[in-house]
């Protein structure tokens, strides 16, 4: 795998601003068949709590720290698209 580039951003909140140590991070990259793909993640503090995979449309999230805190999880919904019971039955589920 070859990285092609990578961009960290801060989150934002429902006003526009952005939120200190809430992160996305994109990394864009290609395989030895020249098949591109991107990895975003999304990271609270310092930990990586989901990771989003194209063009799988694969998500893993971290099974110990998904659920941290309130703000973790305020933002982990926002990276997902989904509210947290869903995500916890998708974990239960799948084991995601």
């Amino acid at each position: 795998m070859q990285i092609q580039q990578v961009s960290v951003r801060n989150m934002e909140s429902s006003r526009g601003n952005l939120v200190p140590n809430q992160f996305t991070i994109r990394v864009k990259s290609h395989d030895l068949n020249q098949v591109g793909f991107d990895m975003v993640y999304f990271q609270s503090y310092n930990s990586i709590i989901a990771v989003k995979e194209s063009p799988k449309g694969q998500v893993t999230i971290d099974q110990n720290k998904w659920d941290y805190s309130v703000t973790t999880g305020k933002y982990r919904n926002q990276f997902l698209g989904e509210d947290k019971k869903t995500t916890a039955g998708k974990i239960k589920k799948r084991g995601i």
